[in-house]
């Protein structure tokens, strides 16, 4: 009976293994396709229709702050000094016990300011709203609020300030291109039915920063900011695009994200105990609009528009990606009868099985391979000969994968200029499923783990090694004329 299992067990992990390596070479022809229609628009074009657009809409970028006094006032700079002819900017200081709130204050001429607080969607409590007397920060708000506990709760504070029809959810500790609206929004005022836009993410650790701008961009020199940047890359370029060709994103990333704002209002707004709220929001706004039989689109744009500065050390990682683990299961948990849901088309039919089978199921089958595999060994229930050769086909297919991102990157040019940074790339491509892979998965299953027992999770700030910081200036006041970027915290 034993050896029965043994066998179907193997049998059933190869079509398993089949079919996951079949996704990712449709994922590659659905994002060169994607890829490929939208980049016959230049930047210049973007910037001319958006400018000439009598219905360009208002956009509101909302950050949640905890913790973060040693470069807030770079970060904050770097959001004010957007292209965008009308934009505001709104900082969510989540309970910091710093001096995060005192440096804004100070730092950008701050005076609180009565506002008539209204509560579309649940958060912790709401205590000061402050903005500039200073002409050259009148595009600032600040939200002082009771720490919510997640950044989910902190956003919607800022959705409960807000009042432009879209918004932005990024990090504090993000940068962003400076064009980055104009680029995100081209979709929305091109296609109503839009109600998000991903814009594609790179790592900003190894890279300069001076007022708030990056002036040296490059990768890290360490490997697990490498391996991150590699891992970004392949799902923004690959995974996102192609996902996005057929308009079934299963998230939009939480460091950088064009949303409608009315449409998550309606949704309920973020929930304030989600572990994964990037992808637990993009689902309930889908839903939404299948159960209201309204049309949707969601699109991932090939521009860079974001760099975030992610976990620099070990320690950091493992926090982030056990977090990561615990958000996706309970977001299959939350959402399991959207699942083979025809009500909900694509998100119910191929989305959420996708994600469940090759992304929640993913860490849980390796895990159990690798036990029988041990198992095996040691009852001598291996033909090595057939172990080697699978193993070497499997990472020979994982570094080609890797290796056509890497050169893809470099063609469309969103990253770096130089040829050895993309050295340095391949050389993670190398080591990443050996290296960097396991411990992904042993964090995925802490994860489901923790929440499978309820393990009480608390929201803390990043520790930053990774970024350069030029010697500080004073601030500069952000342009105003029309034309002229994981996360900061996290819940460990």
């Amino acid at each position: 009976m034993w050896d029965l299992i043994l066998f179907f067990f193997g049998y059933i992990i190869f079509a398993y293994s089949l079919l996951l390596l079949a996704s990712y070479v449709m994922l590659l022809v659905f994002s060169y396709q994607y890829s490929t229609k939208s980049k016959q628009w230049s930047d210049d074009y973007i910037r001319h229709m958006v400018q000439s657009s009598p219905y360009v809409p208002g956009i509101s970028i909302v950050a949640p702050a905890f913790n973060e006094e040693k470069t807030i006032i770079d970060n904050v700079q770097s959001l004010l000094r957007m292209d965008y002819p009308n934009f505001e900017v709104c900082i969510v200081n989540d309970g910091s016990k710093d001096k995060t709130l005192e440096l804004l204050i100070d730092t950008f001429d701050l005076v609180e300011v009565p506002f008539e607080y209204v509560e579309k969607v649940h958060c912790a409590p709401f205590k000061r709203l402050f903005k500039s007397v200073n002409v050259h920060y009148s595009r600032l708000i600040v939200v002082d609020k009771a720490n919510g506990g997640t950044k989910a709760d902190a956003v919607n504070a800022g959705l409960n300030v807000i009042s432009n029809p879209y918004f932005i959810n990024t990090d504090v500790d993000c940068i962003l291109s400076k064009d980055a609206m104009y680029q995100c929004v081209f979709p929305v005022i091109t296609d109503e039915t839009i109600i998000a836009v991903s814009g594609t993410m790179s790592m900003s650790n190894g890279s300069t920063i001076s007022n708030g701008e990056l002036v040296e961009i490059r990768p890290s020199n360490r490997p697990i900011p490498l391996f991150q940047d590699l891992e970004y890359k392949r799902s923004f370029l690959i995974g996102k695009m192609g996902w996005s060709n057929i308009n079934a994103m299963n998230n939009v990333s939480g460091g950088y994200g064009l949303f409608s704002t009315q449409v998550v209002i309606d949704a309920g707004g973020y929930s304030s105990d989600s572990f994964a709220e990037d992808m637990d929001m993009l689902t309930r706004m889908i839903a939404y609009c299948c159960d209201f039989k309204r049309k949707y689109k969601v699109v991932q744009i090939p521009h860079n528009c974001c760099w975030t500065e992610g976990p620099s050390n070990f320690h950091m990682l493992t926090r982030q990606r056990i977090r990561w683990g615990r958000g996706l299961i309970q977001t299959m948990w939350k959402h399991r009868r959207i699942i083979l849901n025809r009500k909900y088309k694509r998100l119910g039919l191929i989305t959420m099985p996708y994600t469940f089978l090759f992304e929640f199921m993913a860490p849980i089958i390796e895990t159990t391979g690798l036990v029988f595999m041990v198992y095996l060994a040691f009852t001598g229930g291996i033909n090595w000969d057939t172990f080697f050769v699978t193993f070497f086909a499997i990472y020979t297919f994982s570094f080609m994968l890797s290796t056509f991102v890497v050169f893809y990157d470099f063609i469309l040019g969103t990253s770096y200029t130089s040829i050895k940074s993309y050295l340095k790339l391949l050389v993670a491509a190398i080591f990443e499923p050996i290296i960097y892979h396991p411990i992904i998965v042993v964090c995925s299953i802490i994860g489901y783990y923790r929440f499978i027992t309820r393990q009480r999770a608390v929201w803390k700030s990043m520790e930053r090694t990774g970024m350069k910081h030029a010697a500080p200036a004073a601030p500069v006041a952000p342009a105003t004329s029309a034309a002229p970027a994981q996360p900061a915290t996290e819940t460990a």
